[in-house]
This record gives structure tokens, C-alpha cells and sequence, in this order.
């Protein structure tokens, strides 16, 4: 607990002091450059052999990417995404913290943004490179949800009420001016534009393949290209990050900031409905900057919208119709990153963003359903993707996870005609730990406020379970027996488990829970 306080403390100091003591701003010691990420992460119980397999090596890929960078970083050790040493992705390191959350002392995760944070924000030197100081801006997201995991409250509110990266990032992105540059954290400049209404209030976003991420997806080819489409991505990612950054200023007890965030968040939802909804298809489309209509390119970056909560029931419902579609973005590699329909779906390799499947998708859309509580669904089509990585990690040389997937065949996807990026964790750990964890084994919530834990369990998966699964201040033990239909539970102290709807209180040490 001591080392605990004193690494907090140095956080803290940290974010007085930026550029001048940058090593302390990391809570994870330097001996874990190289960390035994065994001892952390929690053990996986499950009698599918290749899902345990392809869990491991995802933690042991991803800790050969916690890299030392170099002198004078803000962070280091850091999470890096495995495309270049020298430069950093938001995205990606946005979603690495999905999944380095569940063994945070080995897997710098939200140390790892705070090499977005500082120099943006702050001004604070660095020697790495922001690729794209435009990429989606998953912030707000990934710190609620890293919160309600970790409880950590020294340093959400270092992030929220005294330094205010969340907020400073919403504006930032709302102030971007296509073709500025700067050199001194960036490596590119910013190819978004953005638009404001009469009141200057920003209300669209022309992105590029760049800046959104999705590299050579084809969206916008009947209205001019991407620049001439507002694209329905940029705009539901603002309203995410209003909506958690209001929810964050709730839980510490800001309610008077927390309104005016909830009134922008209402904003962007009202505009959201009004203008990109395409009551012909039921589905949000990116729409023409010049005339509003719908730009009728079919890609799973709409279901940005769904984790946003902007559709309504009966909208959620049309466009869930498109994920059980097999000719659309369903069947039995699902999540494609184009619709099978489409002109310019490849149908060989998927080509990277013309129906590769990426699992930073697969992850946002599982939970995109889950808010509308198409759990079952979630599950199918989350478990789909991670048995084929499972899969092409057991059959296919090299034994590796890859970049993206293809949509047509069990291996990897290509980018320029060449095989995608291997040892890939990065963001495709996502499948292998998140999903597995969360959707294929139903440990579905982990709530470190609440001290609550929710599981799913599901008899299909047999006996069942995790040894060492840390959150807050709770660790703890939980395999499920099929034939004594029991749990058999140790913690280190006392929290509610939630059983298919059950709550259970589990008691400090040792005890068995009939279910």
C-alpha cells in the first residue's frame, strides 16, 4: 500500500511539473520494461485449450510492447502500438487501456496517454511523436471506463478537475484547422475540418482515411471523397465524450460542470438524429457537406452512434438488423469493416478498411449492443471473431496475432497487397482478453465504486473461471463447477457478485456460492 501512495503522490507532483521530473509521471517502475506479466494478470479457466493459448500470448505479445522510450518522455515505460518506435497513436493507445486495465501494474495503460496529454495540452517537450493529433477522440471514454475498473480517484481528478485534459481535448478537437501543423509533437498535420453553425457552435467533421483511422475506406466516392462528406464517426465520438465526461464530473461531484456537459451532449444527439439518420435504410450514414443527403457507404463506424446512446429503441433495432444480415456486416466473421455488399468490398483479403476486421471495431460495436441490450448478440459475434483468431493463431505460421483479419477466410487481412502487421497487441489484445474475459466467459462489469462484480455465467462454458482478477482494491478468485453447479470464491476482502441477476455477497478468504 505504501508503494501504491508514493506512486500516486508522484503523479500528482508530476502534473505540477511537467517537463521537469517527466520520468516520476508513470506509475508502473522501470524494471517493468521487461515485466512478468504472469504474476498479474488473472489466470483463465476455461476447457477451450486454443482460447486459454491464443489469452496467454496476447499478454506475453503485449509485454514485449511495453517499451522504455526515449530520455525525456513524459511517460516511460509506456504501451506502444507496434506500428512505428518513434511515433504514438491516440486510438490505439486509447484502447490498449481496455484491456492493459486488468493488469495495470505490468501494462502502463493510462500512464501511456499522458504522452497525449502533455504535450497537446500542456506543451511538454517529448521525443516521440504524435502520429495524428486528429485521430478519434476516445479520451472521456476510456478514462470513465478505466475508472469505474480501477476506482482510482487521485488520478481522475488530476485528469479531470485540475489539469481538465478531458475537457481541453473536446475543445481542442473542436478548434482544429485543416493543414496546421506542430512539428514539435506531430508528424503530421491535421487533415480534419471542422464546421460550426451560426452560433460558432462546432456541429460536423470532414475527416480522411488518416484522421479517422480508417485508412483507405471509401467512404464519401459518390459526393466528391472525404472531404466531402461529414462523417458520422467524428460527431458521435464528440458526443461519447461529452456524455463521459459529464458522467465523470457527476461521480466527483460536480453536478453544476456535469450540466452544461449534458446539455452538449443533447445537442450533438439532437443533430446526430436530425441529419444523418436515413430513415429509408435505418442506419446512420456520413452525409454530404454540400446538400445533407445520406452518403450510402455501409461501414460499422456508425454503430459509433449506438455506444453514444443516440439512436432510440426502435433505431437500435434497424440497425442490429445490418449485424444479423450475413450480406452485411453479420455472418461468420462479422464486424467487416465494409459491407459485403458494396462495390468496393474486397472479397479476397478484405484490404485492410474495405472489409477487414479490426477488433478496436469489434470491441466498440460489442459494447454498442450491450447498451441496448443485445447482450446475447454481443456474445455471438464477439465469441465468432476470437474463436477465428484462436484458430489462424493454431493453424497458420507464424503462430501470431495479427493486425486485422480478413473477412472472407480464416488469416490475416492485407494493407497495399502485403499481410498485415503480426505480433500485433496493440489493440488487437482486445479479442484474446477483453472480449474473451468479458463477453466469451461473461465477466461483464467490474464496478470498483460499487465494489461489485457481474458474471454471466454461461453452462456451455463448462468449468469456468479467473484466479486473480484485480479490481480496486478487491482480488479474487472465481471458477464455476458445472456439476455442483457452485462457485468456488476466495477474495481479499468482502464484495457483491452478481450471478446471472443474483447478488451474492462474497466474503473475505474462502467459500463456495450455490447458484
Amino acid at each position: 500500500m505504501n508503494s501504491l501512495i508514493s506512486r500516486i503522490a508522484a503523479v500528482m507532483l508530476c502534473s505540477l511539473t511537467v517537463g521537469t521530473v517527466s520520468a516520476q509521471w508513470n506509475t508502473v517502475p522501470p524494471d517493468a520494461v521487461k515485466p512478468d506479466w504472469r504474476k498479474e494478470a488473472p489466470v483463465a479457466i476455461h476447457p477451450d485449450s486454443s482460447l486459454v493459448k491464443l489469452y496467454e500470448k496476447a499478454w506475453e505479445t503485449a509485454s514485449g510492447r511495453v517499451r522504455r522510450g526515449p530520455d525525456n518522455m513524459v511517460a516511460s515505460p509506456y504501451l506502444d502500438e507496434n506500428c512505428y518506435d518513434d511515433q504514438i497513436w491516440i486510438w490505439d493507445g486509447c484502447f490498449m487501456v481496455m484491456f492493459s486495465k486488468y493488469a495495470p501494474q505490468s501494462f502502463p495503460g493510462k500512464e501511456t496517454l499522458m504522452n497525449y496529454y502533455a504535450p497537446i495540452h500542456d506543451g511538454a517537450p517529448s521525443p516521440l511523436r504524435i502520429h495524428l493529433r486528429d485521430n478519434p477522440p476516445l479520451f472521456a471514454w476510456t478514462e470513465k471506463e478505466n475508472f469505474v475498473f480501477s476506482g482510482d480517484t487521485t488520478y481522475i481528478d488530476m485528469i479531470l478537475k485540475d489539469k481538465k485534459y478531458l475537457q481541453k481535448h473536446y475543445d481542442y478537437f473542436n478548434s482544429l484547422e485543416r493543414g496546421s501543423r506542430n512539428d514539435s509533437i506531430s508528424t503530421q498535420p491535421i487533415y480534419m475540418t471542422v464546421y460550426h453553425d451560426s452560433l460558432g457552435m462546432a456541429d460536423g467533421y470532414s475527416c480522411t482515411g488518416n484522421s479517422s483511422g480508417m485508412d483507405n475506406t471509401p467512404r464519401g466516392r459518390a459526393h466528391g471523397g472525404w472531404s466531402g462528406i461529414r462523417w458520422i464517426d467524428a460527431i458521435s465520438q464528440q458526443a461519447l465524450a461529452a456524455e463521459n465526461i459529464a458522467e465523470l464530473l457527476e461521480m466527483r461531484g460536480e453536478k453544476t460542470e456535469a450540466k452544461r456537459w449534458r446539455k452538449e451532449y443533447d445537442r450533438l444527439r439532437r443533430i446526430v438524429n436530425e441529419r444523418y439518420w436515413d430513415d429509408r435504410d435505418g442506419f446512420y450514414y456520413d452525409i454530404a457537406v454540400e446538400s445533407g443527403e445520406p452518403s450510402r457507404v455501409m461501414t460499422p463506424a456508425s454503430f459509433w452512434a449506438m455506444i453514444a446512446g443516440i439512436p432510440d429503441s426502435t433505431q437500435a433495432a434497424r440497425m442490429v438488423e445490418k449485424l444479423r444480415d450475413p450480406s452485411l456486416l453479420g455472418g461468420e466473421r462479422p464486424w467487416n469493416s465494409l459491407a459485403r455488399t458494396d462495390a468496393d468490398f474486397d472479397s479476397v483479403t478484405g484490404n485492410y478498411w474495405r472489409g477487414g476486421i479490426w477488433l478496436p471495431i469489434v470491441y466498440m460495436g460489442t459494447k454498442a449492443l450491450e447498451r441496448y441490450g443485445y447482450q446475447e448478440l454481443a456474445d455471438s459475434l464477439a465469441g465468432k471473431v476470437v474463436e477465428m483468431q484462436a484458430r489462424i493463431y493454431e493453424r497458420m505460421e507464424p503462430h501470431t496475432i495479427w493486425e486485422c483479419y480478413s473477412p472472407v477466410a480464416d488469416a490475416p487481412s492485407t494493407e497495399h497487397g502485403h499481410t498485415v502487421r503480426q505480433e500485433f497487441c496493440g489493440w488487437s489484445a482486445l479479442g484474446p482478453i477483453s472480449l474473451f474475459i468479458e463477453n466469451i466467459m461473461g465477466f461483464r462489469h467490474a464496478n470498483a465504486l460499487t465494489r461489485t462484480l457481474t458474471w454471466d455465467i454461461k453452462a456451455s462454458n463448462g468449468k469456468h473461471g479467473l484466479r486473480g482478477l484485480k479490481f480496486g482494491d478487491i482480488e479474487t478468485s472465481l471458477v464455476y463447477d458445472p456439476d455442483s453447479r457452485s462457485i468456488e470464491a476466495e477474495a481479499n476482502r468482502p464484495f457483491t457478485l452478481v450471478v446471472n441477476g443474483k447478488s451474492h455477497r462474497v466474503a473475505a478468504g474462502s467459500s463456495t456460492i450455490r447458484v
